[in-house]
């Protein structure tokens, strides 16, 4: 992949972009980068996740915020752009956190399950986005990616998931879902954050104490890449 040419932008709050909302806010702005997790369906515990919604709930209504209103995504969607992506951040740091503890049945563990995702996001890097890295870790997974323009995260996360769901279902002769919907995602503000999750993708597996064979890491040389700043 050395001749792939990469190009990084970066998320200005003073251009347009779309906020959609799940189990968190999602951020897109065209030519931005983004530090995406997605996971296997039984990576958080219930007893974690029922914990983290109630938290949640309680941090919307100190906003002033009914959780249960039918409209809370149109209140919070009103607040400064700052708040929300700090909320969105805090919430999803935790749920990164309880994935580090490796729940659930972990398939992602077998070096030719791990190779299926592997394979996949390195197949379109260079012709529909530029990859500042990945790791394959035993129920996540943690990709620093900028798409192109006509490319938008929804899609491209949807593509991943459905093929990889396919052929690693496949290969262990399992049906059903493997991942969860909902990936978290977190747009790229500048240089030192992008080296922030450079980082944090390098050092996830030695976090976890997990073996060379029990992880897939790929961390591409940037010498020749290009950051958008403005």
């Amino acid at each position: 992949m050395s001749n792939v040419r990469r190009q990084f932008g970066f998320f200005d709050p003073k251009q347009e972009y779309s906020v959609t909302y799940g189990v968190l806010p999602h951020w897109e702005q065209p030519g931005a980068t983004y530090f995406i997790t997605y996971r296997t369906r039984d990576s958080i515990p219930q007893a974690v996740f029922d914990l983290w919604q109630r938290q949640r709930a309680d941090a919307l209504r100190r906003l002033g915020i009914d959780p249960n209103a039918s409209d809370w995504t149109a209140a919070f969607g009103r607040l400064d752009w700052g708040v929300r992506r700090q909320f969105a951040r805090q919430f999803a740091t935790i749920l990164e956190a309880s994935l580090d503890e490796l729940h659930g049945a972990c398939p992602l563990r077998d070096p030719n399950v791990s190779n299926v995702v592997a394979e996949n996001l390195l197949r379109f890097d260079g012709p529909r986005y530029s990859l500042g890295g990945f790791v394959v870790m035993p129920n996540h997974v943690h990709v620093l990616v900028c798409f192109d323009r006509n490319v938008t995260l929804k899609d491209q996360c949807r593509n991943w998931k459905h093929y990889q769901s396919l052929r690693i279902n496949e290969l262990l002769g399992h049906k059903g879902r493997l991942w969860q919907p909902e990936s978290f995602d977190h747009l790229v503000r500048d240089g030192d954050h992008f080296q922030k999750f450079r980082k944090y993708i390098q050092n996830n597996s030695v976090k976890a104490g997990l073996k060379e064979s029990e992880f897939r890491l790929y961390l591409p040389d940037l010498q020749d890449a290009h950051f958008v700043t403005d």
